[in-house]
């Protein structure tokens, strides 16, 4: 029997072709827009969790494919820049199972810092790459990523954009997936320890398998061709190309579903037969380059429609080279701190005391708007300590004195536990501190657990990492718990005290998340019903 076609958006899909392909292990950090991927997995019966970061989520996800079993890895674009590290070497290694890495990238920056296309990334670190249209793209190339990656040994990034993960379209899933083999670890210590010896030629090897999956794309990848006259021809891929068919619907179409390694001569030959061939593509002109590099002729579109997504009105303004000022979109509502939210307090509080704040990434971000304004730098995830710390050492002391971290809960086990160490072991002479705001959840992606929660991706409970006791372990001087509602009037003559010594000083401002303290108080509830219950199935000494 046919299964029934669903209503999914991308995130959705992708999870159901995660479930449908036997993934041993879905692994990942909470990011808009990927986040719902591994939620959903996670609903819909797969394994899943929350790692610390992207990195330590793709060394796991690596570890699945090396045991054999298939492996979903989840991240939002800047989440590759962490996990970048170990993604440069894994694919030099055989991974036997099947590694598929999820870049959900966020061009127009809806929620993120920067506007990064991570196409660079499958050219930087050579991996092949699929980018979906559609929902029924993106579960179709997830199972065809997990096919390629075990039929070359290789890690495969499917690349989403905010629209294709959060658009809802019509799925038909299948039902014939062939299921992979039992997870079997295989000893090959040539394939897998990248000392120089075993690199070198892996390097070799690398090149030799992109060059396979060059040809096969070619011959048989997702490549979609819509003849329609030789006047002109559109190459695109991704939503770019929904956009591109209904701005020119009497153009002939190329578009291409592995963007990396290209299909050059299916591209060639589709170049050869139009009069008039143009790259419509969001972000930078990566397709438009690789073509004139290949010795294509084609036109890109102007630098100004490289910045922010493309719709339909932009891609008919760049078939026409129009390049007058776009109309300028009408004001929304800024975003703010909730009421009732425990960073307001904490952010008043430095505002009047006009500390120099370097900031971090998460709803606090929301300190630097009025009323507060109350936050100076904000980079990447864990950045708030270690710029804190330059402006200490580089300040005038009287400046100096002033610079206060200010970094969240799930942030802080992200990658600000290194600045600590940093911190302990550079120490400014004006010493440092430093302001966790805990409120017991990943809230801006959507409250989401993390190890300092003490529950699990699915809300059991689980180890849970204490702040206080790292930052003491660790030699922080001076570390100090502030609990909002008991005695959070007590910060700002805590933070004078602790700005005029010359010491390195660890602060945690404890409030749960006005949303998400109602979830919190159930999921402790469950966890104290789940252990009274299995302490009385044990059997009486």
């Amino acid at each position: 029997m046919k299964p029934e076609k669903q209503l999914l958006n991308g995130d959705e899909a992708v999870a159901l072709a995660a479930l449908h392909a036997g993934v041993s292990l879905g692994t990942g950090y909470p990011g808009t827009p990927s986040t719902e991927i591994l939620e959903t997995f996670d609903h819909l019966g797969g394994k899943a969790q929350w790692s610390p970061n992207e990195k330590v989520a793709l060394e796991v996800g690596l570890g699945v494919a090396f045991a054999g079993g298939r492996a979903l890895v989840t991240m939002k674009h800047v989440g590759l820049n962490v996990a970048a590290d170990p993604f440069f070497t894994a694919t030099y290694t055989d991974v036997d199972g099947g590694l598929v890495l999820v870049s959900a990238d966020d061009p127009g920056m809806a929620s993120s810092q920067n506007e990064q296309d991570n196409r660079h990334y499958a050219r930087a670190a050579v991996a092949p790459m699929l980018e979906p249209c559609d929902s029924q793209q993106a579960y179709d190339y997830t199972l065809a990523a997990f096919e390629i990656s075990g039929r070359w040994k290789i890690p495969v990034i499917l690349r989403l954009t905010t629209r294709v993960c959060h658009s809802k379209t019509l799925v038909s899933p299948r039902s014939d997936v062939a299921q992979p083999a039992a997870p079997d670890f295989k000893r090959n210590v040539p394939s897998r320890v990248m000392i120089p010896a075993y690199a070198k030629p892996a390097h070799h090897r690398l090149r030799i398998k992109m060059a396979e999956i060059a040809a096969w794309n070619d011959a048989e990848g997702f490549n979609q061709r819509i003849d329609n006259g030789k006047s002109l021809g559109i190459i695109s891929s991704g939503i770019a190309a929904v956009h591109a068919m209904e701005a020119a619907p009497e153009a002939s179409h190329l578009v291409i579903g592995m963007t990396y390694p290209l299909p050059i001569e299916t591209i060639r030959k589709f170049a050869d037969g139009v009069e008039r061939l143009v790259v419509v593509e969001e972000g930078d002109p990566v397709l438009f380059e690789s073509l004139l590099a290949a010795g294509i002729p084609a036109e890109g579109k102007p630098e100004m429609y490289r910045f922010g997504e493309l719709n339909v009105q932009r891609v008919r303004r760049i078939l026409a080279g129009d390049t007058t000022p776009e109309p300028v979109p009408p004001k929304g509502k800024p975003p703010e701190l909730c009421q009732g939210c425990s960073h307001r307090d904490v952010f008043e509080v430095l505002r009047d005391m006009d500390c120099i704040v370097s900031g971090d990434i998460g709803c606090y971000t929301l300190g630097m708007l009025p009323p507060f304004s109350a936050m100076d730098t904000c980079v990447c995830m864990g950045a708030s300590i270690g710029v804190g710390l330059g402006m200490r050492h580089t300040l005038p002391a009287d400046q100096a004195r002033r610079v206060v971290s200010v970094i969240g809960d799930s942030t802080f086990v992200h990658s600000g536990i290194t600045g600590l160490a940093e911190m302990v072991y550079n120490p400014p002479e004006t010493g440092h501190v430093v302001v966790i705001l805990d409120n017991g959840t990943t809230a801006m992606t959507g409250q989401q657990e993390h190890p300092g929660t003490g529950r699990t991706l699915n809300h059991d409970p689980t180890g849970k990492i204490s702040f206080e006791a790292l930052g003491k372990a660790m030699g922080i001087q001076n570390v100090l718990t502030l609990d909002r509602f008991t005695d959070g009037h007590r910060l700002e003559a805590v933070l004078k005290d602790l700005l005029a010594k010359p010491e390195t000083s660890l602060v945690v401002v404890r409030q749960p998340c006005v949303l998400a303290a109602p979830k919190i108080r159930f999921y402790e509830k469950a966890a104290i019903e789940k252990m009274n219950q299995a302490c009385a199935a044990m059997p009486a000494e």
